[in-house]
């Protein structure tokens, strides 16, 4: 007996992806074959703890593979110790902590606003609560460099802190880890480099390595680097100098500390991603990516638009819509695009006037629309349609008064729905992208 209530959402949601482009840049599509071991006989199998040394037995087979995941992974990305059990990429992040730090010392990483992650400190999130958090932000929205290194230098000389995270989830630019390694270095903090938005384009060489400045190093699977949604712990020569044991409290905080059993079927799925990474092919995909960026972010510059750091430099745009369209106004942009098909999320830009709920920008990225085949002629496609859309909405203003903003979006959601533009630049779109399937 099938469930088709669920096989019936699967198939409105395969038919959503197809017709319309993803711009979410922590977004990508797996390839059929690691959709292919996401299902296979290893979902079946529980096995706690690391090759060899499992709690139950039948685990030859899921050794193997995960000891293959382990050898992919520090020969791509060059480093001699590597973890791929982390379900997800905010677990992965604490067990850093929980390897490196105690409850109650002090940490720091960028700010929210000014695109750093949840789990590199905010104050909602449990990196935030168990540990003294003192978060970095940028010196301005424009420049080759945003990070204000002055300021980053007199907060660790001040807090001290233990554990020192780079790496973000809304920066456009290239990142210079070679920066934080002298600041950390020298207060004989670890540094983390999250990459889980820039792994694929480190791994295709498009983007600076951290292996060589960082002691430890997280990411996801599922961004650039196209795999199963997952996550990695890395540790380089550097993190073993300073703690030879370092390894090995990894792999205590992952498991028993913060999870049971590895889901078999993602590191298998990790581990066909990372074959997949090491081939010329993903080298050329990592180019296009940043090129296709380049080329959205000019159109989109051209046609009036402020983007953080004045462009982009790896798979991601931030686009700051106040002077556009004032204070608080992505979640119009996010609405009225993900109606005609382009599907991007609302965002906090640096300065941020407003909050997370209603953040002043946009932000969009080229990964999975790259993936389809897209390249820069569909790029112009892309960014004169999202000029359109925006056009559009130059007549809405957020309310200053929180009671009226419900009714004001219903409002807006009504007019949206419809307004003839909109359904014409939706059939446009969908005709667009039909032209390029999803693996």
């Amino acid at each position: 007996m099938k469930d088709t209530k669920i096989y019936n959402l699967v198939k409105k949601e395969e038919k959503r992806q197809k017709e319309g482009v993803e711009l979410i840049p922590s977004e990508n599509y797996a390839s059929a074959e690691i959709r292919k071991v996401l299902s296979s006989y290893l979902v079946n199998k529980y096995s706690e703890g690391y090759p060899k040394k499992r709690y139950y037995g039948g685990n030859e087979n899921v050794d193997d593979v995960e000891v293959l995941a382990q050898e992919r992974a520090k020969k791509l990305f060059r480093v001699p110790f590597a973890n791929v059990q982390p379900y997800s990429g905010s677990p992965a992040n604490l067990a850093v902590y929980l390897a490196t730090c105690q409850p109650g010392d002090a940490i720091m990483g960028q700010s929210l606003t000014a695109g750093g992650h949840l789990t590199h400190g905010h104050f909602v999130s449990a990196t935030g609560i168990f540990y003294k958090s003192y978060q970095y932000g940028l010196k301005s929205k424009t420049g080759s460099d945003l990070f204000d290194y002055d300021q980053i230098k007199q907060l660790v000389k001040e807090h001290k802190p233990k554990l020192i995270w780079v790496g973000a989830t809304a920066y456009p630019l290239i990142i210079h880890y070679e920066k934080f390694a002298r600041i950390a270095d020298e207060a004989g903090a670890y540094l983390a480099a999250d990459i889980a938005h820039v792994a694929g384009l480190i791994a295709g060489g498009v983007h600076p390595s951290p292996v060589p400045y960082v002691h430890i190093i997280t990411t996801t699977t599922h961004k650039t680097l196209r795999g199963p949604r997952g996550a990695m712990i890395m540790v380089t020569a550097k993190g073993l100098k300073k703690d030879p044991d370092l390894g090995d409290k990894v792999n205590k905080a992952v498991f028993p500390g913060l999870q049971g059993g590895p889901h078999d079927n993602q590191t298998a799925g990790i581990a066909v991603a990372l074959f997949e990474a090491s081939q010329p092919s993903f080298k050329k995909y990592a180019r296009q990516i940043v090129s296709n960026s380049k080329v959205l972010a000019k159109v989109l510059i051209d046609g009036g638009l402020c983007l953080v750091g004045g462009g982009s430099e790896n798979h991601l745009l931030l686009v700051d819509l106040s002077p556009t369209l004032g204070p608080g106004s992505g979640i119009f942009a996010q609405k009225a695009l993900d109606m005609v098909g382009l599907t991007l999320n609302k965002n906090t830009v640096p300065e941020e006037p407003m909050s997370p709920f209603y953040p002043s920008g946009i932000r969009l990225g080229t990964p999975a629309s790259t993936t389809r085949g897209m390249k820069e002629k569909e790029m112009k496609f892309i960014g004169e349609t999202m000029l359109e859309v925006i056009n559009l909405l130059k007549i809405y203003r957020l309310p200053a008064e929180k009671e009226k903003r419900k009714d004001y979006i219903a409002r807006f959601d009504k007019e949206m729905k419809n307004n003839k533009t909109i359904k014409e630049l939706r059939k446009k779109v969908r005709k667009f992208a039909l032209r390029f399937p999803i693996p």
